[in-house]
């Protein structure tokens, strides 16, 4: 996060003693941090000891087998709300598309767990398509609703918690291998976001005070390390922080609430840039006004991203330049290929004022592959949907 921020309780002083209500035990500091102790952290103090586990059990029967090794290296689209597993917001994720550093899943989830979760070698990101709730951690609560898009940096144990569980719940979760961060062109040389940023600090929702817990007992956090699953049984809660402060922590940004900006002529997506990481930029694409130069053509020209990958998780809106996607939809244009608008789109955006979509574009730097969720659920037309 580009700010500081505190909640709960601390001592004036870190790493000096911080005495419980008994005036004799401590409190448990724990320092987490990134690249090393090099990069931003922050300061947890425990009510027991974070590091104490009871038990661990490898789970090999939650490793997705779902390689698509003959997948072809074509244009794809598909349905992800065809393919809906039952469970809660561990279990009821799908696979659609990965490479060693992101990988792309949905999850309708309908059951609620009392287990948490922690992923021990990913960051990830956690779209809230439909639904609204909490996510709880050991830093706080925040409150989602729709369009949320939650931060969860690795390692941070958590849960998420919708209101209605027989509504449509429906997560878009983006793990990266490396962080997600602002970008630096956004930020001033003292941190602070500049004035011609998309979005300013006070768009950003951090965790609030949540209630710590001093429960002793079995509790289950299911470990993700890779592709490889544990269950990890702790004694204490794990949400039992008394207090903590520093610039590392989950935090929350709502798609409605990106600036977009708008040019004379068509401005290449990079303009749209929300987060980036090590491997990958995350773009936001929202409501905005059109180019305005005479005879400007807002529809995207053809392009070749020999870098990149393309990928468009279709949110909500009227889709400029696709035909046939839906709410949910994902696209996948492969960067050996060129790629934009299908036959007829972009004569019929000429004159348009102004463009109602939501949409998020994730560009990898490594080619992704199909898994066979994407397989089942493919829209079989759309690789010659060009044909004219």
């Amino acid at each position: 996060m580009p700010f500081y921020h505190s909640v709960g309780d601390i001592p004036r002083v870190k790493h000096t003693t911080f005495f419980k209500k008994d005036g004799k035990s401590l409190y448990r500091e724990e320092l987490f941090s990134s690249k090393g102790f090099s990069g931003v952290y922050s300061n947890k103090y425990h009510y027991n000891l974070p590091t104490a586990v009871k038990s661990v059990r490898h789970l090999p029967e939650m490793t997705q087998d779902v390689s698509w090794p003959e997948a072809p290296v074509l244009y794809h689209h598909f349905f992800t709300d065809d393919l809906q597993t039952p469970g809660d917001f561990i279990r009821s994720r799908n696979l659609f598309l990965y490479n060693d550093h992101c990988k792309i899943y949905t999850a309708h989830v309908n059951k609620d767990t009392d287990e948490f979760f922690r992923n021990a070698y990913g960051a990830e990101y956690v779209f809230i398509h439909h639904g609204e709730g909490e996510m709880l951690s050991e830093f706080g609560k925040i409150r989602f609703e729709p369009g949320d898009q939650i931060i969860v940096p690795r390692a941070v144990t958590y849960q998420i918690k919708f209101d209605d569980y027989t509504a449509n719940n429906k997560l878009m979760i983006c793990e990266s291998s490396t962080a997600y961060e602002i970008p630096r062109n956004y930020r001033n040389e003292y941190g602070q976001m500049t004035e011609d940023a998309p979005y300013a600090e006070r768009d950003f929702k951090a965790p609030e005070y949540l209630e710590p817990s001093d429960e002793a007992g079995d509790f289950v956090v299911i470990l993700k390390a890779g592709e490889r699953f544990f269950e990890h049984i702790m004694p204490h809660h794990p949400f039992g922080v008394v207090g903590w402060d520093g610039f590392l922590y989950p935090f929350a940004f709502n798609i409605k609430s990106y600036h977009p900006k708008v040019g004379r002529i068509h401005l290449p997506p990079p303009v749209h840039l929300c987060f980036k990481t090590g491997q990958f930029i995350l773009c936001n694409f929202v409501p905005r006004l059109y180019d305005f130069y005479p005879g400007a053509i807002p529809a995207p020209y053809f392009h070749s991203n020999i870098d990149s990958d393309e990928v468009l998780y279709y949110v909500d809106g009227d889709f400029m330049s696709r035909k046939g996607v839906k709410n949910g939809s994902i696209t996948l244009h492969p960067g050996g290929m060129p790629h934009g608008p299908q036959p007829g789109k972009t004569e019929d955006s000429v004159g348009k004022e102004k463009t109602e979509e939501y949409a998020i574009m994730i560009d990898t730097y490594q080619p992704l592959l199909p898994t066979t969720n994407a397989q089942k659920t493919l829209d079989r037309d759309y690789a010659h949907s060009w044909l004219e």
